[in-house]
């Protein structure tokens, strides 16, 4: 008979590593735009740099501790790279809507804002993220 915590894992253990993956690349790229926009750096430039510190971190921990793709060849891995960034490529385009909503047009405060924007990004990128990595590969 499985243990509780063992049954629990082996059920959800994925989404939990996804969670915990997704708090690390959330925290890194909250803590990045904070830091850029607090010394005087527009909105925009700072979110683009972020984003990409922040793809760069989760590419290689959602492939080895997440998803745990077995693609080792040199082809493979790029076409999963070039896929994952394409598909957060996708997600930027709609953090960088929120942002514009949140920032520009109702002049919500920077952090509450990029706070709730991760939420939706963090659940569209779990769902890019499962597709691409578990397509043996290839972004479907």
């Amino acid at each position: 008979m499985e243990k509780p915590i063992t049954s629990i894992y082996s059920k959800y253990g994925e989404a939990l590593r996804y969670l915990i993956v997704g708090g690390m690349t959330t925290g890194i790229n909250v803590v990045l735009f904070f830091v850029l926009t607090h010394v005087g750096m527009a909105w925009f430039g700072a979110n683009l740099i972020a984003w990409a510190a922040s793809v760069a971190f989760a590419f290689v921990a959602n492939k080895l501790a997440v998803f745990h793709s077995k693609t080792t060849d040199t082809w493979g891995v790029i076409k999963e790279a070039v896929g994952f960034t394409a598909l957060r490529g996708a997600s930027l385009g709609a953090d960088t809507v929120i942002l514009f909503i949140g920032l520009t047009l109702l002049h919500g405060n920077t952090l509450v804002v990029k706070l709730i924007d991760q939420v939706i990004v963090i659940a569209l990128n779990y769902l890019f993220s499962k597709k691409l990595f578990t397509a043996g590969g290839e972004a479907a």
